[in-house]
């Protein structure tokens, strides 16, 4: 079974036909036309895509996305710009996070000193959660 199809007809009856660029070419016996495999790069899963965008709307550099996630910066960076994400502008808030796990999660949302302030989100992380919450610059 032959995996390469034809990308002028979609047909399965090719040939080996040399080396171009170091990608293996192909002879389509159909239609004679001559083709290489495209090179399938790593991708990524959706989930962390959406997460990804989803840290950066709620302010967190790039980096910061990096070592959270393990994803490259310039991933992220390049999903911004491929989606037109805008984040919002406010200079009288920045957020602060911590990934945590149920019971730490538990623990600092039963201490009402920690409810105090801005606003706070949770959002699953694989088996733990990440808690950004946003705090008032002190003037």
């Amino acid at each position: 079974m032959k995996i390469n199809l034809c990308p002028n007809c979609g047909s399965d009856n090719n040939v080996k036909s040399g080396i171009v660029g170091n990608r293996q070419r192909y002879k389509c016996k159909s239609c004679n036309y001559y083709f290489t495999v495209n090179k399938l790069g790593k991708k990524i899963d959706d989930y962390y895509v959406n997460k990804a965008l989803q840290l950066y709307l709620e302010g967190l550099t790039y980096r910061e996305i990096e070592r959270i996630l393990g994803i490259s910066h310039v991933s992220v960076m390049n999903w911004v710009k491929k989606f037109n994400i805008k984040r919002p502008y406010n200079s009288k808030y920045h957020p602060t996070y911590k990934i945590l796990n149920a019971e730490e999660l538990s623990r600092f949302f039963s201490n009402s000193e920690n409810l105090s302030g801005a606003g706070a989100l949770v959002t699953e992380l694989g088996d733990k959660f990440m808690l950004i919450k946003w705090e008032r610059f002190r003037d």
